[in-house]
């Protein structure tokens, strides 16, 4: 069971988030990214590498520089440094496809609410000890649920009922490899939602 656990907790790791969305959005929901099929796959690839090779990467510099002791980020005060890292790296990536690279307002503002569900959890995490995987998949959720409002032949139904159920997987997961209490996971789920569905409020 652990095993599986952990398998889950891998595949559907909090810095996979915005790949993921972006591969959703651009199959299901094209228009809303503004991306052209013939550039489909060169996006997904540059998301891929700013928001998670690169962070990443930083993470194995850390473990081999010994500023952490696991990749798993076991304890609170362990998580800070990195998280640190993260939100700037983030909060980088999201100032360069403003400015440099404008190729779809709402592709930026997608990255903006990203880069916010990456902040709040470096904010919180200074003080308490949350799950991160639940604040990405209550994000994704929370960006899911009000585009299913305005796509046409709700395209988004299936991937995002899919999303609600891997969120559950992921939750259940967390549990079961005891990384977080209930507490902790149930916090981060709504966490992400709220962060997630009010930042498609706002910005959309």
């Amino acid at each position: 069971m652990k095993q599986v656990a952990k398998f889950i907790s891998v595949v559907f790791h909090p810095l996979l988030l915005t790949t993921y969305l972006v591969i959703i959005l651009s199959y299901y929901f094209p228009s809303m990214l503004m991306i052209r099929k013939e550039n489909r796959m060169v996006i997904v690839g540059l998301v891929f590498v700013f928001t998670f090779v690169l962070p990443a990467v930083n993470l194995v510099m850390l473990r081999a520089f010994g500023n952490i002791q696991s990749l798993t980020l076991q304890s609170r005060r362990e998580r800070i440094l990195p998280f640190v890292f993260i939100s700037l790296l983030y909060l980088l990536v999201t100032f360069l496809f403003y400015f440099k690279l404008p190729f779809s307002a709402n592709f930026n503002k997608l990255m903006m609410i990203i880069s916010a569900l990456v902040v709040v959890s470096l904010m919180i995490t200074l003080f308490y000890k949350i799950s991160i995987h639940s604040i990405a998949m209550g994000g994704g959720i929370g960006i899911l649920l009000p585009l299913n409002q305005v796509t046409e032949q709700m395209s988004l139904l299936w991937p995002t009922a899919f999303t609600i159920l891997v969120t559950g997987l992921v939750m259940s997961s967390r549990l079961v490899l005891d990384a977080h209490s209930p507490r902790e996971v149930m916090y981060g789920g709504v966490v992400g939602f709220v962060v997630g569905f009010f930042g498609m409020i706002i910005l959309f």
